[in-house]
């Protein structure tokens, strides 16, 4: 009797889909990838608890006929090659065949298409890799896929997932990697109909993507980068050392488009940063390297994420190159207002090192607006008539974050070589209210979507009648609350400042203050601005966390009325500094 057999093409692709389809991420991506290859100009992604319920991807390219689609499924049926020679040519995103017909097998898979003009659509669902079930449907002018309940006929696969917030991680960086790739496609990505990513096309601004994607914190760093050799052109931008993070994550390469992990080009990337990036920080950069197909294999990695050169030193040389060249010519490396080579930064650093050791032995060093040795003009934020109630434009961008003293106050270099001390309490308390008056005004709080937010806090008899009459007020304020039973109290959502906060002291005080339902708008200051008060501080920080708050401030109004914590900085000049620290 005969030992070996044919399996199952059911089975058959059940092992692909081991290769292809990793987890929600995957899918995301082979998805994605095929809407790129159809020419989408727009490409909406919606998820379900993190991808594992479902999987939503519509397009606007050209779409299939009845006969393409059915054939998409089959395993290696493919549009994006014909023959070995085209195999040394590979420029789209996929072009074996197994992406479709593993999704398929491992779910319960619909496509919906119809090409450009066609009075008919076609859809064809599939559930576990069974048998294709096909309908007629209305044109929607490209194709939209569905999966759900993903890996639901292997259970052993679906239990080696993470949990919802992790695979939805993975998702959002998918979309994120094609996105920086395809600056001339638009890109949407929601999760419970909250949108994660929102990236209009911008094909003749790639910084704006990347700020778009990477934080608007990057874009005033992104110094653009360009070498051009025989064959081989390396493009992008990468960030200044000013701006950096703890991890690789923000390192995007791509070859031909293609997002990839090659030690080799990552090697070229650190050694070009070797001599500018403080300990332990990682380059943020997004580098495109354009090169003849046949030059590079794409065909070595299960999920197209490694691939060969045929010259992986001439390659890695380019890199360095561009990226060098970029870095010495970065404004950063120039002092502002004094010739190249100036010594106002070492007097400056001396002089920093001075005060903070003097500071630091002299415990409650005083930075109140009463009388104090610091205090001699009163700082921004002070509320004061006609006395600096708000900075210059830009000025907080402007700022050079040092470090921390005491893990109280802020240290920054400030124009003209001046010591800038701010008070961390008073940027949140200024950041917060901006923010919480403008969703106040436009209504935005009150509308707010419940969101994964929940906790139960109990409060006394008193309080708890309290704030359950006050629920319709705390309503327009962005906290929904509900009886729980007993002492308890339901909170079923707040503003995203206050996530994180003591709410039962919170709750207590604000249906104390909270004023009529009718009230005009600035009767509800007082209340915002105990909502402000209430919400984390930023403790220890790192550059990049200091560089996002002082930009927010920026943008911050200061002339809402505060009471508490309004002084945000304190200023003082370097010659001060060098004369007084000795």
């Amino acid at each position: 009797m005969g030992r070996i057999h044919r399996l199952s093409e059911e089975l058959i692709n059940q092992i692909a889909a081991g290769e292809v389809v990793e987890r929600p991420a995957s899918v995301v991506k082979e998805l994605v990838e095929n809407a790129i290859d159809a020419g989408a100009t727009q490409v909406k992604v919606a998820l379900a608890e993190g991808g594992l319920a479902a999987i939503t991807v519509v397009d606007d390219g050209h779409g299939m006929s009845r006969g393409d689609a059915l054939l998409s499924l089959a395993r290696h049926a493919t549009s994006k090659l014909a023959d070995l020679e085209g195999l040394s040519h590979i420029l789209t995103k996929g072009f074996r065949g197994e992406a479709l017909p593993s999704i398929a097998s491992v779910s319960r898979f619909s496509l919906l298409t119809s090409e450009p003009d066609a009075l008919v659509g076609t859809k064809v669902s599939i559930e576990g890799g069974g048998t294709p079930r096909v309908e007629d449907a209305a044109p929607i002018g490209g194709t939209r896929f569905e999966v759900v309940d993903l890996f639901f006929n292997t259970p052993a696969r679906r239990k080696f997932l993470k949990r919802e917030a992790t695979e939805l991680s993975h998702c959002e960086e998918a979309v994120t990697r094609l996105a920086l790739a395809h600056p001339e496609v638009a890109f949407w990505l929601e999760h419970a109909g909250r949108l994660l990513i929102s990236a209009p096309a911008t094909p003749d601004a790639p910084q704006e993507r990347i700020s778009a994607l990477l934080g608007g914190e990057v874009a005033p760093h992104l110094l653009p980068v360009e070498e051009r050799r025989l064959g081989l052109v390396v493009s992008g931008f990468v960030a200044s050392p000013e701006f950096t993070l703890p991890t690789a994550r923000g390192l995007y390469t791509f070859v031909n488009r293609r997002y990839v992990r090659d030690r080799g080009v990552n090697a070229a990337v650190q050694r070009a940063y070797q001599d500018s990036l403080p300990p332990g920080r990682q380059p943020v950069a997004a580098l495109m390297i354009e090169l003849d197909p046949r030059a590079v294999d794409v065909n070595v990695h299960p999920q197209k994420l490694e691939v060969r050169f045929a010259d992986p030193r001439g390659v890695q040389e380019a890199l360095s190159a561009a990226i060098t060249r970029g870095l010495k010519a970065a404004p950063w490396r120039q002092t502002p207002g004094a010739p190249q080579g100036s010594p106002v930064h070492a007097h400056y650093a001396l002089a920093v090192e001075r005060f903070l050791a003097r500071a630091q032995a002299t415990p409650g060093l005083p930075l109140e607006p009463e009388p104090a040795p610091l205090a001699r003009e009163a700082g921004f934020g002070t509320a004061r008539p006609g006395l600096n109630e708000a900075p210059p434009p830009g000025y907080f961008s402007s700022l050079r974050f040092v470090g921390e003293l005491g893990r109280r106050f802020w240290i920054c270099e400030g124009p003209g070589g001046t010591l800038v001390i701010l008070d961390p309490r008073a940027v949140a308390l200024r950041v917060h209210l901006t923010a919480l008056a403008r969703r106040f005004a436009a209504r935005e709080l009150e509308r707010g979507a419940p969101g994964l937010f929940a906790a139960t806090v109990a409060l006394g008899g008193e309080a708890l009648a309290l704030v359950l009459a006050a629920a319709p007020r705390l309503a327009r304020l962005g906290i929904e609350v509900e009886g729980f039973g007993g002492d308890a109290l339901a909170v079923r959502r707040v503003p995203a400042e206050l996530e994180g906060c003591e709410l039962s002291a919170l709750l207590a005080s604000l249906s104390r203050a909270l004023p009529a339902a009718d009230a005009p708008g600035d009767q509800w200051l007082s209340a915002l601005g105990l909502l402000a008060r209430s919400a984390p501080v930023p403790a220890s920080v790192s550059h990049d966390e200091a560089r996002s708050w002082l930009e927010r401030l920026d943008r911050a109004d200061f002339s809402l009325p505060v009471s508490g914590a309004g002084v945000v900085v304190r200023q003082l000049p370097l010659l001060e500094l060098e004369g007084g620290a000795g």
